[in-house]
């Protein structure tokens, strides 16, 4: 029996600036069925406020609680860990760090590189810096490795994942991953639900950190032919997604179809 639904935000609820078409009126079907909701994105150009206030103007009140961002789970480890933070992120992320300790350089220090898709960040002198850090000692998070993401203009554009393979190249270091398809990114937010994996469908348009990711801790993953889908990505992952439909609204047709089984 289906009790959640984790939903992917860029490409499937948005694009740009606007929501697709049926995506409000198919998250509105979705909580009257009394399905828990949980908006779970590797977006990391977008500080968590910006991201609620962006889709409360679409029309779309979701809860700061229900909202699981990569630079919320940094963060937190950042100061379970006592780690200063070397930032590669984003300028407009910045605000979600606010008052954490910022690394210097200093010989012995307890740092971490934190790297999400720093945009047009992504400078030579930047990278570099970051793998300098590495090469010292310092902790490698990643917010997110995704190839790339829809862009505004409807094309492909180059996400956080080259970039944090590059430093993995270069450092001989395994980035820690903090969003999807991190299986701890995806049971946080089956945690804060009180859910089983095999309880919850996970909807998204990247068929490897979507659907991927959440299929490998048993839950169920609905790709759709909207946002960065292209032909043929549902071939590129096995087992296959559970389904492959349209949009949002298909994907809210099937879930409530397949509600009570088991």
């Amino acid at each position: 029996m289906t009790a959640a639904v984790l939903l992917d935000l860029g490409g499937v609820v948005y694009v740009g600036e606007g929501p697709l078409p049926g995506a409000p009126e198919a998250i509105a079907r979705l909580r009257a069925a009394g399905l828990g909701l949980r908006f779970i994105t590797n977006t990391t150009r977008t500080p968590r406020r910006a991201l609620l206030d962006k889709l409360a103007a679409m029309g779309l009140a979701v809860t700061a609680d229900e909202l699981f961002m990569p630079a919320v789970a940094a963060r937190a480890r950042l100061a379970a860990e006592g780690l200063r933070a070397h930032l590669l992120v984003h300028p407009a992320l910045e605000e979600d760090f606010e008052g954490v300790p910022r690394a210097e350089g200093q010989a012995g220090e307890a740092a971490a590189v934190v790297l999400g898709d720093a945009g047009a960040g992504f400078t030579y002198a930047a990278l570099n810096g970051a793998f300098r850090a590495l090469d010292a000692g310092a902790a490698f998070l990643a917010l997110a490795r995704n190839r790339s993401f829809e862009d505004a203009d409807r094309a492909l554009s180059l996400d956080a994942g080259p970039f944090v393979a590059a430093l993995e190249f270069a450092s001989g270091r395994e980035a820690t991953l903090l969003g999807k398809p991190s299986p701890d990114f995806f049971r946080a937010a089956l945690s804060s639900l009180g859910c089983d994996p095999a309880q919850a469908v996970m909807v998204g348009d990247d068929v490897e950190s979507d659907v991927g990711g959440a299929q490998a801790l048993g839950i169920r993953g609905l790709l759709v032919r909207s946002g960065k889908y292209r032909a043929g990505d549902e071939g590129r992952i096995a087992p296959p997604p559970a389904a492959l439909v349209e949009d949002l609204a298909a994907a809210a047709d099937w879930i409530l179809a397949h509600k009570a089984e088991p």
